[in-house]
């Protein structure tokens, strides 16, 4: 009987020892992406062509069927706040998206994400029907990409590129109402960090020159202002047309970039200070 035991306990311990690990075809991705104050999570399988062809006539995937838009199981896409695509809003939480690959076009299909498999979704309602154009990009990729391109503060393009085909779905991220409201909260107390954060975004966004060059003000009043902050007063003053002032700013950001020894700020301002010198030169004819 003590034999036996050991026999068997031999027997188990070299299958598991003798079990082969080999790589995938197609490997999991996952990535995380900030667009605006939203992050966005990807996970999807990359499938390789291998010397196939993917899309067309002789492609592997045939016209007018659902693709999983991947390998393997379904695409989930996970977004923290809401968000708005195609001009319909998606709320914060988790989708996958079917496809039906064209020629010209494509149909995309959103769902709410409840199960990896993405069989279960061909026969329920989507959320959301897109018609994407194809864009052909000339250049051969060999695995299927899934990522966030063309960023900006508010919005981003899903690509889906894959042989050299390439489908963007435009996203846009509903949060500028939030930043707006975090910033008027933490103006009734702020520090000069906020004071530099808001300004920040009024200015790169556009969305409010004065109250930007009013919120920078209150940190580069202090003699201790940094040479990006004062920098950024500069900037602004500039965008205003407020060119004498800015000026002067630029001289004393420059002075703080070089004692810095910021070369990035230090050829920033005295582009500034040319191109505000000249405004003055012309404003003077």
């Amino acid at each position: 009987m003590k034999t036996t035991f050991l026999l068997l306990f031999l027997c188990l311990s070299f299958q598991a020892q003798a079990q082969i690990q080999t790589p995938a075809l197609s490997p999991l991705a996952t990535s995380t992406q900030q667009v605006g104050i939203t992050t966005i999570s990807l996970q999807y399988w990359r499938p390789s062509t291998r010397g196939r062809a993917i899309f067309g006539e002789n492609g592997t995937l045939p016209k007018g069927e659902f693709w999983r838009t991947g390998a393997n199981g379904a695409t989930k896409i996970t977004f923290s706040s809401d968000v708005i695509i195609g001009g319909k809003p998606l709320s914060a939480g988790s989708y996958t998206l079917l496809s039906i690959p064209g020629k010209s076009s494509w149909q995309v299909n959103w769902y709410a994400y409840e199960t990896g498999t993405w069989t279960d979704y061909v026969e329920k309602e989507p959320l959301l029907t897109m018609s994407l154009p194809v864009q052909e990009t000339g250049i051969h990729m060999e695995t299927l990409r899934i990522d966030l391109q063309d960023i900006a503060l508010h919005s981003a393009n899903l690509s889906i590129e894959w042989e050299t085909t390439l489908i963007k779905i435009p996203i846009e991220v509903d949060d500028k109402a939030r930043i707006l409201s975090s910033i008027e909260r933490t103006m009734a107390g702020p520090s000069n960090f906020d004071y530099f954060q808001a300004a920040l975004y009024l200015h790169e966004s556009g969305t409010d020159l004065n109250k930007a060059l009013e919120y920078i003000q209150n940190v580069t009043k202090s003699e201790g202002a940094l040479f990006f902050q004062v920098t950024r007063e500069a900037q602004i003053l500039q965008d205003l047309g407020k060119n004498e002032r800015a000026l002067k700013v630029t001289r004393r950001a420059l002075l703080l970039s070089q004692e810095a020894n910021n070369m990035d700020f230090i050829r920033l301002n005295n582009k500034i200070m040319k191109e505000v010198s000249e405004s003055i030169k012309n404003e003077n004819r």
